[in-house]
């Protein structure tokens, strides 16, 4: 049943291929015009999952809608409303950025004349005027990456999929698709992003699934997944590691209640929880200065994306082991 409060509905989906379950029982929303950030490890099934939701695989069970069609017996309606976008762009190279865009446009059924304006408009919105006239094997891969999201809305979708998008791209280009993708969110499309960044995850979703083993096993906006390793802590780094024992009985009622001393062995700083943000940090600090305490550094951090993946799956995220799956499992 189509329920209109969201662009994308999946509900107890799953996929197999042989012995290999793919997705166990997958459910998640996305409302419109919501930027859902798709993380897991290597293997986890979230292209899997990208592949059922854009026609391109079949489910072997459960239910699940794209922009108010369903994936399986309105195939063709599903097709006409999405963008898929993968790691590679799917470009004509021996064509210019200009006529990629007009061969898509009357390809997607607009006269040569809307296609032709339409691909002008995509050149200015894009900053490509430079090169709209170069073939696109000239182009860098930044470039590539912005000629072929605009080649998916020649056409505007109702819901766009960027499968690592950023994936072999420098951080400036990088930057220039995080624009894109801010882009698309102001104009009300609802975006799908896997993505091996967590930072990307961290800076461009509403919210975000976290899948391992064919299963979400955690939802919730960057904040509250971070929440879930505990709250900020203060990190102190005494000048001299010798005087760790000091900055423990200086600290005294700020360190929990069970922490044990003998954790301070062989170790360069200690973690204070940090309840009260700044204030925490403050009486930290007066507490080491009383107790003559020289600092290395002393800041307040809070957990990380990353904290929150190696909590959640048992792996570490590591971008430049696998390109096309995304994460690495943790020797």
């Amino acid at each position: 049943m189509t329920d209109n409060r969201y662009a994308v509905r999946v509900e107890d989906v799953h996929k197999s291929f042989g012995a290999t379950q793919a997705l166990r029982g997958v459910t998640f929303e996305a409302s419109p015009g919501e930027v859902l950030g798709i993380l897991g490890p290597n293997g986890a099934g979230k292209t899997t999952m990208v592949n059922v939701l854009s026609t391109l695989v079949r489910p072997d069970a459960g239910y699940a809608e794209v922009a108010g069609y369903d994936v399986v017996t309105e195939a063709a309606g599903v097709r006409s409303s999405i963008m898929l976008t993968g790691q590679y762009a799917a470009l004509d190279e021996a064509l210019t950025g200009f006529e990629n865009l007009m061969m898509f446009g009357r390809l997607m059924g607009l006269r040569k004349s809307a296609a032709k304006a339409r691909a002008t408009e995509l050149i200015g919105e894009f900053d490509l005027e430079h090169a709209a006239a170069r073939k696109v094997s000239t182009y860098s891969g930044g470039m590539r990456r912005r000629i072929d999201i605009a080649c998916g809305l020649v056409v505007r979708p109702e819901v766009v999929f960027l499968d690592e998008p950023t994936t072999g791209l420098d951080p400036r280009s990088r930057q220039g698709v995080w624009d894109l993708v801010a882009n698309l969110q102001s104009m009300g499309i609802t975006t799908l992003l896997t993505t091996q960044y967590l930072e990307e995850a961290d800076a461009l979703s509403d919210r975000i699934i976290v899948i391992d083993h064919g299963e979400v096993i955690a939802e919730g906006t960057a904040d509250e997944l971070k929440s879930r390793t505990g709250g900020s802590y203060c990190e102190v780094v005494p000048l001299d590691l010798k005087r760790l024992p000091d900055v423990v009985e200086a600290l005294g009622p700020l360190l929990p209640p069970r922490f044990d001393p003998a954790s301070i062995v062989g170790a360069d700083r200690i973690a204070v929880p940090a309840p009260d943000g700044a204030r925490t940090l403050a009486e930290a600090l007066r507490r080491l200065d009383v107790a003559g305490v020289e600092l290395v550094d002393i800041a307040l951090r809070r957990p990380s994306l990353d904290d929150v993946f190696l909590s959640l799956t048992g792996h570490i995220s590591d971008p430049e082991s696998d390109a096309d799956s995304g994460m690495a499992v943790a020797s």
